[in-house]
């Protein structure tokens, strides 16, 4: 990584011209490629296949969770639930999982391919291969079928680009749904899962011979995607910018005297908050020192008990009363800024005197109107995937800004 910038405000300036550059080049290149794969991945489901992700390192392990929860819990309305399961630590050697688990019409993604556990994870990808599944990386040279490289040197920000492909792999795969003709072995005529195709894809005819002129729709959709991450990206940092800047000042005052940070959120939001803790423990930058961060969405012994025997709205307020002290520190995501665990959490983080912070989407709900955090921070949007996607850009960049100097 590069070396900080004299003060927050430049550093902002800086990084946030570096992801619009990436950005445009990115999906400029893999524009194309995304909506070929988005063709292939659904005849794969059209087969009875499911997504598999697999991943071992920190970073990778947040995407693995990441991109399972949206394929099976669609968070926008007319969309169908597709399978897929994540493979990682807990169930022994990935290469083990893949041929006790993988099927041939399945699809394989693969994070972290290089570096931490990447070995594994390669050798994983090749039994996959070898069983006849489709095969996905984010990495050059890691052996899979499909290589998608972001090729951008900060980890960050290849993150932050995986992510937004993978969003839009789910978000347009289903297009090729509506067009069941395209599908090898199925057979023609439009089929209109929850009568939602008119208004998820306007730009589609109902063709369906024509699969060129499909994938330059897709082609021009997954553009339109990027752009709109880009500019939301922009806008929600630039909005930001003075919580973002406080947020890291109160956290970094927290670290040095001893306390820790608490980080939470729901289904996609759950996985920004490992990533955070990942990126605080185990720093992206070897020059970062290790920071104390609890998950409190990890352990499914205590989300699974509370939510069973008292409900799920205490999720998150039940760990805080347990784990937090005076002197620690909450951070929130809520894509829509009024979940109520969310909401619990936070009022029992003030009152046990911890710093509070929350990353929101929408208008940023009754976290915002009612100020029930001491730094807000909104990526302006109605749109699901594209408040994720900025919002990694917004703790990414609290994490950097944590160790200004």
């Amino acid at each position: 990584m590069e070396a900080p910038a004299a003060n927050a405000a430049e550093l902002l300036r800086e990084r946030l011209a570096e992801r619009s550059a990436a950005n445009h080049a990115y999906f400029e290149r893999a524009a194309e490629l995304l909506a070929r794969l988005c063709h292939r991945m659904a005849e794969r489901f059209a087969r009875g296949g499911r997504l598999v992700a697999l991943g071992l390192s920190p970073a990778a392990r947040s995407d693995v969770r990441h991109v399972t929860v949206e394929f099976v819990h669609p968070v926008i309305v007319g969309k169908r639930a597709l399978p897929a399961l994540g493979l990682s630590r807990e169930g022994g050697p990935l290469r083990g999982q893949v041929e006790l688990l993988a099927e041939p019409d399945d699809i394989v993604i693969a994070f972290g391919c290089f570096g931490e556990g990447g070995e594994e994870v390669r050798a994983a990808l090749a039994a996959a291969r070898d069983r006849g599944c489709l095969t996905l990386a984010f990495e050059a040279d890691a052996g899979a079928e499909w290589e998608l490289d972001p090729g951008a040197e900060d980890p960050s920000v290849r993150q932050e680009l995986t992510e937004t492909a993978y969003h839009v792999l789910w978000e347009t795969v289903h297009v090729f749904f509506e067009h069941r003709g395209l599908l090898e072995g199925r057979e023609a005529g439009p089929r209109h899962d929850s009568g939602a195709a008119g208004f998820l894809y306007p730009f589609l005819s109902e063709g369906e011979a024509d699969l060129d002129g499909v994938l330059a729709d897709v082609r021009d959709s997954v553009l339109a995607k990027a752009r709109e991450v880009g500019e939301l990206r922009e806008r929600t940092i630039a909005d930001g910018a003075a919580d973002l800047t406080a947020a890291a000042a109160r956290l970094r005052a927290c670290f040095e005297a001893g306390g820790k940070l608490l980080a939470l959120g729901n289904g996609g939001s759950a996985t920004d908050a490992m990533d955070l803790v990942a990126d605080l423990r185990h720093p992206p930058d070897p020059a970062w020192p290790p920071r104390p961060a609890l998950d409190l969405s990890e352990d499914t012994a205590i989300v699974t008990a509370v939510g069973n025997d008292v409900g799920t709205e205490v999720v998150f307020q039940r760990q805080v009363i347990a784990y937090g002290r005076p002197g620690d520190a909450l951070l929130a995501f809520s894509t829509s800024g009024g979940s109520a665990n969310v909401i619990a959490a936070l009022a029992e983080a003030r009152r046990r005197e911890l710093a509070t912070v929350a990353l929101v989407g929408y208008d940023g709900g009754r976290i915002a109107a009612e100020g029930l955090a001491d730094h807000v921070v909104a990526a302006p949007s109605q749109n699901i995937p594209r408040i994720q996607e900025a919002q990694a850009t917004a703790y990414h960049l609290l994490r950097e800004l944590v160790e200004l100097r």
